[in-house]
């Protein structure tokens, strides 16, 4: 006769067993099978700390092109400017457009109409304009700065030191393409020949 296969338990069936045998006294020597020690429940796994979703980096602005820096203007050839217009700049042969008389205003009154003035040339397409500021005097003795002179105040030679200033900063320096000192008949070392930029718009 085969031996017969004998099947474990399952631990469901071992409880059930037991629970079915808890008020029967085992007979001497045969002992009930000890229980089974239960099984150690693991500690829950530790969820990771939420981590705060990745804050996008925000986009910086493109910086701006630096704007294009001009050499300063003076009475010398100015670069990129040809010997024939240049030396008829300075000869007085380019058709005046335009006048403008800086005589009798402040140094906020001049630089006001001297800024409207080449603003509204380059507008119109002008080319040549002349800005009359007047010879003035000598400011203190030959050595004194005209620089010096105080905002506002239109001492003698003032205005006429400062438009070159002013034609050099902006808007105007974008606007110019040359100045250079009127011939006698138009108001000498009292006045300037202004080159206008052309308009590109």
């Amino acid at each position: 006769m085969a031996a017969r296969r004998t099947r474990a338990m399952t631990g469901a069936e071992r409880a059930l067993w037991r629970a079915a045998m808890r008020d029967v006294e085992p007979l001497p020597g045969h002992a009930l099978p000890p229980e089974p020690p239960k099984p150690v429940a693991e500690p829950p796994a530790e969820r990771p700390a939420s981590v705060p979703a990745a804050v996008a980096p925000v986009a910086r602005a493109k910086p701006l092109p630096a704007p294009t820096v001009l050499p300063p203007l003076t009475y010398a050839r100015t670069p990129g400017l040809d010997r024939r217009t240049s030396e008829r700049l300075k000869r007085g042969q380019m058709p005046i457009e335009a006048r403008l008389d800086l005589h009798g205003m402040t140094q906020d009154q001049a630089r006001h109409a001297l800024d409207r003035f080449v603003g509204h040339a380059y507008e119109r397409g002008l080319r040549a304009v002349l800005i009359i500021t007047g010879k003035g005097l000598k400011l203190r003795g030959d050595d004194a700065d005209p620089w010096d002179a105080a905002p506002g105040n239109s001492a003698p030679g003032v205005l006429k030191h400062q438009t070159p200033r002013w034609l050099n900063e902006a808007p105007n320096r974008a606007r110019v393409l040359a100045f250079t000192p009127a011939q006698p008949r138009d108001g000498g070392s009292g006045a300037l020949y202004v080159l206008i930029r052309r308009h590109r718009g």
